[in-house]
């Protein structure tokens, strides 16, 4: 990888972790978390921001995203996959997803998702 490519992808992840910051508290603590599961789970992946929010993508396309959901009045956070994704299941499937705490399980849902999604 070039010395331009290095400063981009350090300056993209630290654009990510100055987005999850300046989150309020509530949203700050999950989206911690939520960066870790993703970047544990998805290393292929690179963070940077999409809308001023924390998202990861492939190379060339944003795979997944999250948002604070204090930044546009919802009462939860937001997780979401975009198209290529590989959640794909029959004819319909979610792509989006309400977190309002992390519990083991729901820890445990979102790497599954993350796994699959790039898989």
């Amino acid at each position: 990888m070039t010395e331009r490519a290095n400063d981009k992808k350090a300056e993209d992840v630290a654009a990510v972790l100055a987005a999850i910051a300046a989150m309020p508290e509530e949203d700050r603590n999950i989206s911690e978390r939520i960066h870790v599961i993703i970047t544990k789970n998805a290393p292929e992946l690179l963070p940077r921001t999409w809308y001023g929010m924390p998202a990861y993508h492939n190379g060339s396309h944003i795979v997944c995203w999250f948002r604070s959901g204090k930044k546009f009045g919802e009462r939860y956070m937001t997780l979401g996959f975009n198209d290529v994704a590989k959640l794909d299941n029959d004819g319909m499937w979610p792509i989006s997803f309400a977190i309002t705490k992390l519990t083991q399980t729901v820890e445990d849902e979102i790497a599954a998702l993350i796994k699959k999604a790039v898989a």
